[in-house]
C-alpha cells in the first residue's frame, strides 16, 4: 500500500468519525431542547393555575368573607409556588423537588378552599364559581399531561445520554442526565373521603 492510500484511508475515518461525533452531539442538543420545551409546558400550565386562583378567592371572598384564614392560606401558597423557577439546563432533583413541594402547597390550599365552598349552597351554584372550578379541573389535568411529557422527554434525553457510545460524547460535552418529577410523598395513600 502507498503512503499516499494510507493516509487517504486515514483521513476518510477521520472524517467518519467526526461526522458521527457531529451527529451524536446534534442529536443531544435536540433531545436537550425537547427536555427544556417540554418544561416550558410545564411551568406554562402551573402559571395558567397560578393565574385563575385569584379569580376564584375573589368569587369564594364575596359569599364566604369570614373563611380569610383559607383564603389567605391560598393567596401564600400561591406566591411562594410562583417564586420559585428552574432553568430546565441546569436542573437538580433538589430544585425539581421544591418546585414540586411549593406546587404541592398551592394543591392543599385550593382543596381546603374547594372544601369551604361545600358549606356555602349559593356559592356552589354560582355560576362563576362553578367555571372556574372547571377551569381549574381542567388545568390540573393539564399539568399532570404536561408533567408526564417532560418525564418522557427527560427519559428520552437520559437514555441518548447514557448509551454507548453516546455517552463519551455527552461527557465531552457536558451533557448529564436531567432529573425527572416524581410522585409527591403520600401519594400513594388513598385520601380519606367522609360525607
Amino acid at each position: 500500500m502507498k503512503k499516499g492510500t494510507i493516509w487517504i484511508v486515514v483521513l476518510a475515518a477521520l472524517a467518519i468519525i467526526i461526522l458521527w461525533g457531529v451527529g451524536v452531539y446534534n442529536g443531544l442538543v435536540s433531545a436537550e431542547e425537547q427536555v427544556e420545551s417540554a418544561w416550558a409546558q410545564v411551568e406554562n400550565q402551573y402559571q395558567r393555575r397560578a393565574d385563575l386562583v385569584p379569580n376564584l378567592v375573589a368569587t369564594v371572598k364575596g359569599y364566604a368573607a369570614h373563611e380569610q384564614e383559607t383564603l389567605e392560606g391560598v393567596i401564600e401558597a400561591r406566591a411562594k409556588a410562583t417564586q420559585i423557577t428552574i432553568d430546565p439546563a441546569n436542573a437538580t432533583a433538589d430544585q425539581l423537588a421544591a418546585f414540586q413541594a411549593a406546587q404541592g402547597e398551592l394543591s392543599q390550599a385550593l382543596g381546603r378552599l374547594l372544601a369551604v365552598a361545600e358549606n356555602y349552597p349559593d356559592l356552589k351554584a354560582n355560576e362563576n364559581f362553578r367555571d372556574l372550578q372547571q377551569q381549574l379541573e381542567g388545568t390540573e389535568n393539564r399539568i399532570a399531561v404536561a408533567r408526564q411529557l417532560f418525564n418522557d422527554e427527560a427519559r428520552n434525553f437520559n437514555t441518548k445520554v447514557r448509551r454507548f457510545p453516546n455517552n463519551i460524547i455527552a461527557s465531552m460535552c457536558g451533557f448529564e442526565k436531567k432529573p425527572y418529577f416524581e410522585a409527591e410523598e403520600g401519594a400513594r395513600t388513598a385520601p380519606k373521603v367522609e360525607f
